[in-house]
């Protein structure tokens, strides 16, 4: 009995030292947001929800609603300056509509990529998702190496001569359209935009023919979809993969994951047999390392830079319905850079260390900023 009540009182005595570390540690993290607080609270910005949390529950209240975050972000762009913080528990982001410092931060190498942000998408819900690779490399210089092997595959020269592969996708899409059309069958123009871009840029830079509009029970579309709304829940919920209700959901990204990176893997290997067959190893390097900004990003600025190629009036009013188009649905509506120097944006003295999160489409650089109007993009325009 005397060993019982000796052991008891150990563990006793062990609980109330762990709970005593617990409690000083937590007044500690507290204590660290406070000076958080101090340190950049003189920029304007809406008020916190909580201490702890900060804007945390407005973000969460806004998503799981139904609404559009970034259209909160404009809101509180209007109401509180080019520059306002928000806050998530020690975590402080700026986000900036000042020209200048737009064009200062996007410029420069001196601002590198929020490794907050970017490291968060080397895998998704425990699923290695985008790695290490263009798109999430946050050093400048492994960035550029990568940037500089893929350029020549995306160069005007070359699309130029890819002029056949598109017109033939074209065609393949308007045939589709036409058999839609006799038979009075509804057209989902977007599934159908998609799957044509995808279907040009694994045929331009892969030379594998997925042939979407055909095989319309593949997955690769799907999966492709259900990555980036994993991507959305991921970011903006650290809460979403605990509640049991979303466990379908998540498994249902990770075998979407694990078929992008099975079929990259098919796709390299592949080109790998090329090179040693004799295939030229520069062109098929462009080609590998192109998987990830392919598969996962489908940046239609790139995937639609072969409409420009024409000449006379066309021409032109393809470019300004492009401009027009991803002004008001950017494929990112914001681009997160890390501030390591002190800096000044509109007056107001920033202290180094925090994220910039550069959005826009306010009526002081556009009028009427919801409105579709490529004729802004016209040369004669007004500035």
């Amino acid at each position: 009995m005397a060993l019982f009540y000796l052991i008891a009182g150990w563990i006793g005595y062990v609980l109330m030292c762990l709970l005593g570390l617990i409690l000083i540690a937590f007044l500690c993290f507290c204590l660290y947001i406070k000076y958080i607080h101090l340190k950049y609270d003189h920029i304007p910005g809406p008020p916190r929800d909580s201490f702890i949390f900060g804007h945390a529950a407005t973000i969460l209240r806004e998503t799981r609603n139904g609404g559009v975050i970034n259209d909160k972000f404009l809101e509180w762009s209007e109401t509180y300056g080019p520059v306002y913080r928000i806050n998530s528990m020690h975590i402080v982001m700026l986000f900036v509509t000042c020209p200048d410092t737009t064009k200062e931060v996007l410029m420069s190498p001196k601002y590198p990529k929020d490794s907050l942000v970017y490291k968060g998408l080397f895998e998704l819900f425990g699923e290695r998702f985008l790695g290490r690779g263009l798109i999430t490399a946050h050093d400048h210089d492994v960035w550029y190496k990568q940037r500089r092997i893929m350029d020549p595959a995306f160069s005007s020269l070359y699309l130029r001569g890819q002029m056949g592969t598109f017109n033939e996708r074209a065609e393949r899409l308007m045939d589709k359209l036409a058999d839609m059309a006799d038979t009075n069958t509804a057209a989902n123009m977007h599934h159908m935009f998609n799957c044509v871009t995808l279907d040009v840029i694994t045929k331009v830079a892969f030379g594998v023919d997925l042939d979407l509009l055909k095989e319309s029970d593949t997955p690769f579309p799907k999966a492709i979809e259900m990555c980036l709304k994993g991507m959305v829940h991921y970011f903006r919920d650290p809460t979403f993969q605990l509640y049991p209700k979303n466990k379908k959901f998540i498994n249902e990204v990770k075998k979407s994951v694990q078929l992008l990176r099975t079929t990259g893997r098919q796709w390299i290997n592949k080109r790998k047999m090329d090179i040693q067959n004799g295939e030229d190893k520069k062109t098929q390097e462009v080609k590998m390392r192109s998987l990830c900004w392919t598969t996962l990003a489908r940046d239609n600025s790139q995937s639609t830079s072969f409409c420009r190629h024409g000449t006379g009036k066309a021409a032109r009013d393809i470019g300004k319905v492009l401009k027009e188009t991803l002004r008001l649905y950017p494929t990112a509506p914001g681009t997160s850079r890390f501030i390591p120097n002190d800096i000044t944006i509109n007056g107001i003295p920033i202290p180094a260390g925090f994220n910039s999160y550069i959005c826009g489409r306010l009526d002081k650089f556009f009028e009427e900023p919801l409105k579709f109007d490529p004729e802004r993009f016209h040369p004669d325009a007004a500035k």
